[in-house]
């Protein structure tokens, strides 16, 4: 942030933090990243990894938004004149990284890279912004897409849905994990503390934001399966916060469950794998509609690196890559619920299944760990900037 967006690495994972080149003087770098978002939000934590994996030339700063939006593209622009990168890359498709780093390449015609994990027009509309508000939105997405040198999305969904537009210049570099930190762990002390222990316990991670048009968010089908599923032991776990909280609440209290939903809220990333590892069955639903199909989703990563059994919709990444075991068709109202509290029924009985999320640590090594994305990252840098 500005009032210090140069605090590169304040919370490095994995491998130790890149070193920086020195503020002092005028060495030109080879990248800078800008976060359209605070040092603690996901996009950050996926720069920080990529830049502390990234070997020489591309070591350089991680620049952060913080919450003052329109002064941090002043900020983010003086930066960039500071340290004179070849290479911008925005992480997320926001309106400070991406003003900033569009005005520096006017004038340096440096190269611009923007890492978005969403179609960003869709997502506004489903979150029931107002008119204004969609089309600035739909203006910067089409003023994103028409500057970007190269654009990096985070599903194979997003990447065709680009192509069909004509846009072409586009490389899949799906949400990542650091497996060092997310892997299985015994979790029996908080089990005790939750006092769940003999029970399934079904959770869902994620930002409980409420989507007007849908009528849903994060951990609503927790809610409703549950209600429907009173005859077995089982217990939910929601861990986020957000708009949606409040609603999901009071649908528990509702539909006479809230007793069996532990509401966790947001927990610091450290203490976040522990809380994955205590959920039997994860949960990654995502909208069968443009919103869902484009996405990875950062959670479903973490779940298959803690070695957990995922009970996910069969839309965009997941669909591509879990065994039919986890997946569930997505319905729209209450049928979803209802194949979902059938399905985690039929786990109830059957526990000797869950077994198989033990083979989702293989897959996520394989798809999405940190050194793996980073290399694929090393590799288009080099492209876009001639040294391959």
């Amino acid at each position: 942030m500005i009032g210090e967006p140069f605090a590169p690495f304040d919370r490095p994972r994995g491998r130790e933090a890149a070193r920086l080149p020195s503020r002092s003087g005028c060495a030109q770098v080879d990248i800078v990243f800008l976060v359209n978002g605070e040092p603690e939000g996901a996009a950050a934590e996926r720069a920080r990894q990529f830049a502390a994996r990234l070997d020489p030339p591309y070591r350089g700063p991680v620049l952060y938004r913080g919450r003052r939006k329109i002064r941090a593209a002043l900020r983010f622009l003086l930066a960039l004149f500071r340290w004179r990168p070849r290479l911008v890359y925005v992480m997320d498709m926001a309106v400070s990284g991406v003003v900033a780093a569009i005005a520096y390449k006017a004038v340096t015609r440096a190269r611009v890279i923007i890492d978005t994990g969403d179609v960003i027009s869709a997502l506004a509309r489903v979150m029931g912004r107002g008119w204004v508000g969609q089309r600035l939105t739909e203006l910067l997405e089409r003023l994103s897409l028409r500057a970007a040198d190269l654009l990096v999305v985070r599903g194979h969904g997003h990447q065709a849905w680009l192509a069909q537009r004509g846009f072409t210049r586009v490389e899949v570099i799906p949400d990542g994990v650091d497996m060092c930190v997310f892997r299985p762990m015994s979790v029996e002390a908080l089990r005790r503390r939750l006092n769940v222990e003999g029970k399934l316990v079904v959770g869902v991670v994620g930002s409980l934001h409420w989507s007007p048009q849908a009528g849903f968010c994060y951990g609503w089908e927790l809610i409703e399966a549950l209600a429907l599923a009173k005859d077995v032991p089982l217990v939910g776990v929601i861990v986020g916060d957000g708009s949606g909280l409040r609603r999901l609440k009071e649908r528990a209290r509702a539909v006479g469950i809230a007793d069996r939903v532990h509401f966790v809220g947001r927990v610091p990333l450290e203490q976040l794998p522990a809380y994955i590892n205590l959920m039997d069955v994860c949960l990654s639903t995502q909208t069968n509609d443009l919103v869902g199909r484009v996405r990875t989703t950062g959670k479903l990563p973490l779940y298959l690196a803690c070695g957990r059994f995922v009970l996910a919709s069969r839309v965009g990444e997941a669909a591509r890559l879990l065994p039919e075991e986890m997946l569930i068709p997505y319905e729209r109202g209450d049928q979803y619920a209802e194949a979902l509290a059938e399905r985690l029924r039929w786990l109830a009985h059957h526990p000797p299944v869950l077994r198989l999320g033990y083979t989702n640590v293989a897959l996520a090594r394989q798809h999405f760990e940190y050194e793996v994305l980073a290399s694929r990252l090393r590799s288009i840098l080099d492209r876009l900037l001639g040294k391959g």
